[in-house]
């Protein structure tokens, strides 16, 4: 009776251990599962991430509507604006720089352009300027860049607009500059002329 009893109670030890070794074994198998199953979630999520920036950077690339803060491309101008768009954030669009195109306040200016034109009320009220390729014998306005190798050499307050423009010629021994030109390297200014430059005054410069 006692080796029934006995060799009964090791049969329910027995199974006792066999089901906490098959509950062990679920609980791995579902932390596993779990485990992959949050592994694969996130390399889909990563995935989809790389995806959007990817596609982001494409979109960025090759111009088109994006909200107000994304960066501008190289090489690129802001030419509309919708003040509306990106649930009200605002919307800017942005194409590639060529020789005359009005671009919207605040957008950059491309290396090698120059502002020539503006218009208040251009690019949906917030004002728009013209761009163009820097030439020689071109009036900009006040604020446009001065290309390298390029001088002011007149000045007239009522152009662009009223804001004032400058006529930008390229340097050459001999030629008189408006206060503030750059004096390209290779060159000095010599006389004065306070009568030059529309009364602002104008500095006569040579080769060095």
């Amino acid at each position: 009776m006692n080796s029934q009893l006995r060799q009964l109670w090791d049969n329910r030890t027995a199974i006792a251990a066999v089901r906490r070794r098959i509950s062990a074994m679920v609980g791995a198998v579902a932390l596993i599962a779990a485990v992959l199953t949050g592994a694969a979630t996130g390399t889909a999520a990563a995935t989809t991430g790389t995806a959007a920036v990817a596609a982001g950077e494409s979109k960025a690339a090759a111009g088109g509507w994006s909200c107000s803060g994304a960066p501008v491309p190289a090489g690129y101008v802001i030419t509309m604006y919708d003040r509306n768009g990106c649930k009200g954030a605002g919307a800017w669009f942005q194409q590639p720089a060529r020789d005359g195109i009005w671009t919207c306040s605040g957008s950059p200016i491309v290396s090698g352009y120059v502002i020539s034109m503006y218009d208040r009320n251009g690019c949906s009220g917030i004002g728009a300027w013209y761009h163009q390729l820097a030439r020689d014998g071109i009036w900009t306005c006040s604020g446009s860049p001065i290309v390298s190798g390029y001088v002011t050499t007149m000045y007239d307050r009522n152009g662009c607009s009223g804001i004032g423009a400058w006529y930008h010629q390229l340097v050459r021994n001999g030629i008189w500059t408006c206060p503030g030109s750059p004096i390209p390297a290779g060159y000095r200014s010599t006389t004065y002329n306070a009568t030059g430059c529309s009364g602002l005054g104008a500095w006569y410069t040579v080769r060095a």
